[in-house]
C-alpha cells in the first residue's frame, strides 16, 4: 500500500509537448501499456540513465540516438524491460524507432525508446508495432495522467507533479511523471521519469541542471539495492516560453528554475519510496557529523539496506540496536562509537554512544510504529552530512517480487 500519496489528480500541460497512450496488451489486459511524448522541434532534452553494466537494448539505442540529434519523440513501453535479449533485442528497439519515426515523418534517431517490466524476455514485436500505430493518432497536450498511469508496472499509484512559477513576467510551467516501486537503488536509481518546462534553456545548462537535481532526489532514495537494467529520467525544455533564455548556471532566473525543478523531482522521487513494493512506512535516513560526505553516505545506505532495520521498521519493533549495529559495519574512515547520537522523529536512542536516560520501550513502540519515520544519526566527527530516503521491507514485498512473472 502507498504511505501518504493517492494517485496524481491533475497535471498541468506544457507548451511544446503532446502525448498518446495506447493498450498494446504487452503483458497487462484492459490497461494501456504504452506512451509517446511529441516535442517541439525548438526543444532541447537532456537524460540520465542507469549505471547498471547490463543496461537494456533501449537504453543504448536512447543513448546513441539522443548524441547524435537534437529529440522529437520519447517511446515508452511497461510490462517488457528488452533487457538481457542480445542483438534481437537491440534491432527490435531500432525497428520501434523506425516504424515510429515513419508516422511522425521524423528521422528514427529523433525517436528515444524506453522500457521497463520483466528482463530477459523478448518484445513482442506484433502488440508493439500496433501500440504504435494507435499512438500517433492520439496526440493531446493533457494527456500526461494517461500516460502517468500507462508506464506503471507493479506500481499502485500513478506519480506525477506540476508547478507554475513567474520568470520575468512571463508564466513558467513544469510537470513530470514517474514510475518505480522495487529495484530501486540510486545509480542513477531505479526508475522510468519524463518531466517537461516550457522555458527556453540551451543544451549545456539542461544536462547541468538535470544531474544536479537528480543528484538532490532520484540518487537518494532506494527499496531493495537492486539497480535496475532500465533507468532513464529526461527533462525536455521546449523553449516556447522563450523571453527569457537561461544560458547561464549564475543567472538569477537559472537558480530559481532550478529551485522548482529540485522540488518536483524530489516529489516525484519520494512518491517512489511511498509506493515502495509492500511498504508500510516511509523513512527518511540523516546523516550528520561525518568525518567527510563519504563517510555520511556509507552509514546512510548502511542503515536503509539493512534487512534487519527495514523489518523491524515493519514490524515497529523499537529494536533500534539493529541500527546501532548498521552504522557500526558501515565501511567509514572514521568512527568513535563512544560519540555516536541516534534519534528517531526527534527522540534520542542512543546520546554519546550510551542509551538515552529518557527513552522507554512504550516510547519506542508509539515513534517506530508511526508511518513517517526520521532516523537522525550525528556521528561527531566532522561536517559531513548525506540523507536518502528508503522504505521498510514487509511480507508483501516477497510476495510482490516472488509472483511478478506469475
Amino acid at each position: 500500500m502507498a504511505v501518504g500519496i493517492s494517485d496524481a489528480k491533475e497535471l498541468l500541460p506544457v507548451a511544446g509537448v503532446t502525448l498518446a497512450t495506447a493498450a498494446a496488451g504487452i503483458r497487462y489486459q484492459d490497461r494501456d501499456d504504452m506512451a509517446l511524448l511529441l516535442l517541439d522541434e525548438r526543444a532541447n532534452t537532456a537524460a540520465v540513465f542507469t549505471r547498471n553494466r547490463f543496461c537494456a537494448a533501449p537504453v543504448l539505442v536512447a543513448q546513441r540516438h539522443l548524441a547524435a540529434v537534437r529529440p522529437r519523440a520519447l517511446l515508452i513501453n511497461s510490462g517488457n524491460a528488452n533487457a538481457g535479449t542480445g542483438s534481437a533485442g537491440m534491432q527490435d528497439a531500432e525497428a520501434c524507432c523506425s516504424q515510429l519515426a515513419g508516422l511522425l515523418d521524423i528521422d528514427p534517431n529523433q525517436v528515444l525508446p524506453f522500457s521497463t517490466g520483466v528482463i530477459g524476455e523478448v518484445l513482442p514485436m506484433t502488440a508493439i508495432k500496433r501500440g504504435i500505430a494507435e499512438l500517433s493518432g492520439h496526440l493531446e497536450a493533457d494527456n500526461w495522467l494517461a500516460a502517468a498511469r500507462a508506464i506503471m508496472t507493479t506500481d499502485t499509484v500513478s506519480k506525477g507533479v506540476s508547478c507554475q512559477f513567474d520568470m520575468n513576467g512571463e508564466t513558467i510551467t513544469i510537470t513530470g511523471i514517474a514510475k518505480g516501486s522495487g529495484m530501486i537503488c540510486p545509480n542513477m536509481a531505479t526508475m522510468l521519469s519524463y518531466v517537461a518546462t516550457d522555458a527556453a534553456i540551451e543544451q549545456p545548462l539542461l544536462d547541468k541542471l538535470l544531474q544536479r537535481a537528480c543528484d538532490a532526489s532520484f540518487n537518494r532514495i532506494t527499496v531493495d539495492g537492486d539497480t535496475s537494467t532500465n533507468d532513464a529520467l529526461v527533462l525536455v525544455a521546449s523553449g516556447v516560453v522563450g523571453k527569457t533564455m537561461l544560458e547561464r548556471a549564475d543567472q538569477p532566473e537559472a537558480e530559481l528554475f532550478y529551485q522548482h525543478l529540485e522540488q518536483v523531482l524530489v516529489t516525484l522521487a519520494t512518491a517512489i519510496i511511498r509506493d515502495a513494493e509492500g511498504a508500510t512506512k516511509f523513512v527518511k535516513v540523516e546523516v550528520q557529523g561525518a568525518h567527510c560526505p563519504a563517510d555520511a553516505i556509507a552509514v546512510a545506505y548502511s542503515v536503509a539496506h539493512s534487512p534487519l532495520v527495514k523489518t523491524a521498521l515493519f514490524a515497529s519493533d523499537p529494536n533500534w540496536g539493529r541500527i546501532l549495529a548498521a552504522v557500526g559495519k558501515a565501511d567509514v574512515s572514521k568512527l568513535d562509537v563512544e560519540r555516536v547520537d541516534i534519534q528517531i522523529n526527534g527522540q534520542a536512542l542512543l546520546t554519546q554512544g550510551q542509551p538515552s536516560p529518557d527513552y522507554n520501550e512504550a516510547l519506542g513502540q508509539q515513534l517506530f510504529g508511526e508511518a513517517e519515520i526520521e532516523i537522525t544519526i550525528n556521528l561527531n566527527q566532522g561536517a559531513g552530512r548525506h540523507h536518502i530516503w528508503t522504505s521498510d521491507l514487509s511480507q508483501d514485498y516477497v510476495s510482490i517480487n516472488a509472483d511478478y512473472r506469475s
